[in-house]
Protein backbone atom coordinates (compact mmCIF):
# COMPACT_ATOMS: atom_id res chain seq x y z
CA UNK A 1 0.00 0.00 0.00
CA UNK A 2 1.30 3.20 -0.97
CA UNK A 3 1.63 6.44 1.69
CA UNK A 4 -0.84 8.04 0.02
CA UNK A 5 -3.49 5.22 0.29
CA UNK A 6 -3.08 4.65 3.65
CA UNK A 7 -3.00 8.42 4.48
CA UNK A 8 -6.28 8.54 2.87
CA UNK A 9 -7.60 5.24 4.82
CA UNK A 10 -6.56 6.59 8.53
CA UNK A 11 -8.03 9.74 7.51
CA UNK A 12 -11.29 8.80 6.27
CA UNK A 13 -11.55 6.06 9.68
CA UNK A 14 -10.75 9.33 11.66
CA UNK A 15 -13.59 10.96 10.46
CA UNK A 16 -16.66 8.97 10.82
CA UNK A 17 -19.15 10.68 12.60
CA UNK A 18 -20.47 7.81 14.68
CA UNK A 19 -18.19 6.85 17.75
CA UNK A 20 -19.38 4.41 19.60
CA UNK A 21 -16.80 3.61 22.88
CA UNK A 22 -16.39 -0.47 23.97
CA UNK A 23 -17.44 -0.62 27.67
CA UNK A 24 -13.36 -0.94 28.47
CA UNK A 25 -12.34 2.42 26.66
CA UNK A 26 -11.90 5.65 28.03
CA UNK A 27 -11.97 9.19 27.10
CA UNK A 28 -9.33 11.56 28.27
CA UNK A 29 -7.77 14.91 27.68
CA UNK A 30 -4.28 15.35 26.52
CA UNK A 31 -2.06 17.17 28.65
CA UNK A 32 1.39 17.41 26.96
CA UNK A 33 3.94 14.94 24.61
CA UNK A 34 6.60 14.22 26.10
CA UNK A 35 8.17 12.85 22.89
CA UNK A 36 9.07 9.54 21.61
CA UNK A 37 5.23 8.93 20.43
CA UNK A 38 3.76 9.07 24.18
CA UNK A 39 1.64 11.31 25.32
CA UNK A 40 0.65 12.87 28.57
CA UNK A 41 -3.50 12.33 29.14
CA UNK A 42 -5.76 13.00 32.39
CA UNK A 43 -9.12 11.08 32.64
CA UNK A 44 -12.17 13.06 33.63
CA UNK A 45 -11.37 11.60 37.37
CA UNK A 46 -8.20 13.26 37.69
CA UNK A 47 -5.78 10.61 36.43
CA UNK A 48 -2.96 11.38 35.08
CA UNK A 49 -0.94 8.46 32.95
CA UNK A 50 0.65 8.32 29.58
CA UNK A 51 -0.79 6.46 26.28
CA UNK A 52 1.14 5.34 23.16
CA UNK A 53 0.49 6.18 19.72
CA UNK A 54 0.23 2.97 17.70
CA UNK A 55 2.04 2.73 14.25
CA UNK A 56 -0.96 3.48 12.11
CA UNK A 57 -1.74 6.88 13.41
CA UNK A 58 2.18 8.10 13.36
CA UNK A 59 3.24 10.71 10.69
CA UNK A 60 -0.83 10.55 9.43
CA UNK A 61 -1.88 12.33 12.65
CA UNK A 62 -1.31 15.23 14.49
CA UNK A 63 -1.80 15.51 18.21
CA UNK A 64 -2.37 18.79 20.29
CA UNK A 65 -2.25 19.81 24.01
CA UNK A 66 -6.36 20.07 24.68
CA UNK A 67 -8.01 17.36 22.59
CA UNK A 68 -9.30 14.56 23.44
CA UNK A 69 -8.78 10.68 22.74
CA UNK A 70 -10.22 7.34 22.72
CA UNK A 71 -7.45 5.01 24.54
CA UNK A 72 -7.65 1.27 25.07
CA UNK A 73 -5.88 0.57 28.58
CA UNK A 74 -2.70 -1.47 28.98
CA UNK A 75 -3.13 -4.06 32.22
CA UNK A 76 1.01 -4.56 32.22
CA UNK A 77 2.13 -0.83 31.54
CA UNK A 78 3.67 0.70 35.04
CA UNK A 79 4.03 4.34 33.23
CA UNK A 80 2.41 3.67 29.49
CA UNK A 81 -1.19 2.40 30.96
CA UNK A 82 -3.26 3.20 27.48
CA UNK A 83 -2.84 3.24 24.10
CA UNK A 84 -4.97 5.68 21.63
CA UNK A 85 -7.42 3.88 19.67
CA UNK A 86 -9.05 6.91 18.24
CA UNK A 87 -8.39 11.17 18.39
CA UNK A 88 -11.58 12.61 18.92
CA UNK A 89 -12.96 15.61 16.47
CA UNK A 90 -15.76 18.27 16.93
CA UNK A 91 -18.24 15.93 15.58
CA UNK A 92 -17.56 13.09 17.70
CA UNK A 93 -17.70 14.97 20.45
CA UNK A 94 -21.20 16.86 19.08
CA UNK A 95 -22.01 12.71 18.54
CA UNK A 96 -21.05 11.57 22.10
CA UNK A 97 -22.79 14.28 23.94
CA UNK A 98 -26.23 13.64 21.86
CA UNK A 99 -25.49 9.81 22.87
CA UNK A 100 -25.31 10.88 26.21
CA UNK A 101 -21.36 9.42 26.80
CA UNK A 102 -19.50 12.48 27.35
Amino acid sequence: MSRATKRKHVVQELLQDRVEPRAAQRVVRVLGTPGNNLHEVETAEGTRFLASMPPRFRKHIWIKRGDFLLVDPIEEGSKVKAEISLVLLPPHVRSLRLQGLW
